[in-house]
């Protein structure tokens, strides 16, 4: 099996958990072997290897871990982005227009968008992503979309409890039972999580509750969209179930937080459930930010995600969402960093990526920049010089 040597590394992020919290090592080098690391060390003693690749002195960081993306749908939502610019309130309500169009495309054009955004968020940076349903909301619909995202990625989410599509709008209860019945039987195959959009205009405490049982009787994670709008029992609701994330965490009172907190362990690794902030949202929809000092500060983990979607937050780079959680939420780099490499790992209950560690997956990313620091002070600049995913360099 040939070996891959990464060396001349400046600063490499391993997020071992150890030197603080980003587990940093200086002018170090990294061994892969069959698609994981299998030395980490000083560049000193670096081990000879079939290959090599010259880091030249740079930062090396895990690959970015995009656990809340939504890349299965047709059409874009460019003019609602412009009425937000001038000043129209986001309700979520334009999800049913992407619903429509969603519909009418073909497996080819959805497959296209997928395989597009995918491609562009890997030569970002981001080497494990999660992919959502949502935009189909019939059963044939919703399980074509998992179909075609399980193409791309392991982390797949159902989300068959988007909006209540508008069919059914004065029936809601009865879209609740087609999706708890025969929705989740035909999507549930094709998935490992379930979520669902707990929130005013899309689905009450009761509802989201009944969602989420019927996803895991058929085996499936618990995800749920909390808390974007306003304040509500999302974050509660998915406490209560398990959930490995809820997701957005916007309008957050004490017994939000409280809940989140005590879900730490007895181990001090921090909280089962992750509040996944989406800084991405806030920036497309000129919302208040979330207070990531407020959850950090007691004790709750916290990832970052893009939330890639074609209405409220069309972003793809990890990096832009590092640099508006440092500069908007109260995160300092490093911080803002582990959460968009371990802290994503923790929402998706991944121990394989998120970190350089031996053992881990190869999934790298090597910085155009001595620092991590870079990706907050830099913002907007293309510092991702080369991904290496499973090993391979992309």
């Amino acid at each position: 099996m040939s070996t891959l040597l990464v060396d001349d590394i400046g600063e490499l992020v391993t997020n071992d958990g150890t030197d603080g919290p980003l587990g940093i090592r200086r002018d170090a080098a990294l061994l892969v072997e069959g698609g994981r690391v299998a030395w980490v060390g000083s560049a000193a003693d670096a081990p000879a290897a079939d290959r090599r690749i010259d880091a030249g002195g740079a930062a090396v960081l895990p690959g970015f871990v995009d656990s809340h993306a939504h890349l299965v749908f047709a059409g874009d939502r460019a003019a609602e982005f412009a009425a937000r610019m001038a000043g129209q309130a986001y309700t979520g309500g334009g999800i049913r227009t992407t619903v429509g169009a969603t519909r009418a495309a073909s497996d080819a054009q959805l497959r296209a968008t997928v395989g597009r955004l995918r491609d562009e968020a890997l030569r970002q940076g981001t080497t494990t992503i999660e992919i959502k349903s949502g935009y189909g909301l019939t059963v044939a619909d919703e399980a074509r979309s998992l179909r075609i995202a399980a193409e791309s990625t392991t982390e797949t989410t159902f989300l068959g409890a988007h909006v209540v599509p508008a069919e059914y709008a004065d029936r809601p209860d009865d879209y609740v039972e087609l999706v708890c019945g025969p929705m989740v039987r035909a999507a549930a195959p094709y998935a490992r999580w379930i979520d669902v959009f707990c929130e005013r205009g899309a689905f009450d405490a009761d509802q989201a509750r009944a969602v989420l049982t019927s996803g895991q009787a058929l085996g499936l994670g618990v995800r749920v969209h909390a808390n974007q709008l306003g304040p509500g029992p999302g974050v509660r609701l998915g406490v209560e179930a398990g959930a490995a994330s809820v997701d957005h965490c916007t309008h957050l009172d004490d017994a939000d937080v409280d809940a989140l907190a005590g879900t730490a362990g007895p181990d001090g690794s921090g909280t089962t459930t992750v509040a996944t902030l989406l800084p991405g949202a806030e920036f497309s929809t000129r919302s208040p930010y979330p207070d990531a000092r407020r959850l950090i500060d007691a004790g709750v983990t916290v990832a970052l995600a893009t939330d890639c979607n074609p209405g409220s937050s069309y972003t793809s780079s990890m990096a832009f969402c590092i640099a508006l959680a440092v500069r908007e939420m109260g995160m300092t780099p490093a911080e803002a960093v582990w959460a968009a490499t371990a802290g994503g790992a923790r929402a998706l209950r991944r121990d394989d990526v998120g970190r350089l560690r031996v053992g881990s997956r190869a999934d790298l990313v090597i910085l155009d920049a001595p620092s991590h620091l870079h990706l907050a002070y830099r913002p907007g600049v293309p510092l991702i010089r080369k991904v290496l995913h499973d090993g391979v360099p992309r």
